[in-house]
């Protein structure tokens, strides 16, 4: 990216800030100088989500500041309509324009059953997964992108989880309405390019690999600044990713003239990493999914996994 602030004047909603990839992307964004919502469930002055973790939108918000950004936190459900549209209203009429929106709405890990098949798996919370990784992602689409499409030159980024080709087939234990879910948000990207392909707005989708969210690292045991000491444990582990990583890539992204040229394609970090020249925190380029795609999911700890940092 040309400048520090090559995003100033734009404004992104991310959906789904609350949180990991999304938390990132809000304070990356907004540290490039676009003014950023920042959306979840979680809350300082409402309360937790159903997932009940301790990270807030508000929180997110004093991130983006504290990176120099600006912005602000809105608590909304979007798998709401009525809340979806009128946090776009309030978008259209606080600022006037939406020139980036990022769907990274998910939290249904909590109710995936990767040991069970279909007719073992608990209805309720497969159906739920479906609820929150997926209506959400239409939901806001439908009602944001004709802001979007209003404002001029757009980017509807998709966050999932793989690439179109491990979302091709069905991936091993991860349970039925999780990889239901994951190849959706690839056919949404693909759909939405298609549907955009005579507009100004392009659509498209992103990968993190081995992400060090919050819930990871407390897995783990271990913080960001150490997280290098689950490695004893699990070796694998080194190939992981802050979510600093991807939000650098989106943010890149975000500030591409030429972004275009990615419309329907579902991009890993590290792609981004190597197309904008930018880095991890700690000046690493994890490539998790090519180690997938050379040695599966089992891979545990090759001898070459140095080779995929």
């Amino acid at each position: 990216m040309s400048g520090t602030r090559p995003l100033a004047g734009r404004v992104a909603l991310v959906a789904g800030a609350t949180r990991g990839a999304g938390r990132a992307i809000a304070v990356e964004l907004g540290r490039a100088g676009a003014y950023v919502y920042a959306t979840g469930r979680s809350s300082t002055r409402h309360g937790p989500s159903e997932i009940g973790r301790p990270e807030t939108i508000e929180q997110t918000a004093e991130m983006i500041r504290a990176a120099g950004g600006d912005g602000e936190a809105r608590r909304v459900d979007h798998a709401d309509p009525e809340q979806v549209a009128a946090l776009v209203a309030r978008i259209e009429a606080d600022r006037g324009r939406l020139d980036v929106l990022v769907n990274d709405c998910f939290g249904g890990d909590r109710y995936a059953e990767g040991d069970k098949p279909l007719w073992e798996h608990d209805l309720d919370g497969g159906l739920r997964m479906l609820r929150m990784g997926v209506d959400t992602h239409l939901i806001t689409g439908a009602r944001a992108i004709p802001l979007l499409l209003a404002t001029g030159a757009g980017l509807v980024v998709e966050v999932t989880d793989g690439t179109s080709e491990v979302n091709a087939t069905v991936r091993p234990a991860v349970g039925f309405y999780y990889d239901l879910v994951k190849a959706s948000v690839d056919r949404i990207v693909k759909g939405l390019a298609v549907e955009l392909a005579d507009t100004h707005v392009t659509a498209l989708g992103v990968t993190p690999g081995w992400l060090r969210s919050e819930q990871m690292l407390e897995h783990f045991g271990v913080q960001e600044r150490n997280w290098r000491d689950a490695c004893a444990a699990v070796p694998g582990f080194a190939i992981s990713e802050s979510p600093t990583y991807v939000a650098r890539g989106v943010t890149a992204l975000a500030a591409d003239p030429d972004v275009r040229r990615f419309a329907g394609q579902v991009l890993t970090s590290r792609h981004l990493a190597d197309t904008y020249g930018v880095a991890d925190t700690d000046g690493s380029r994890p490539d998790c999914w090519a180690l997938v795609a050379a040695h599966g999911f089992d891979h545990g700890a090759p001898a070459d996994l140095d080779s995929y940092r």
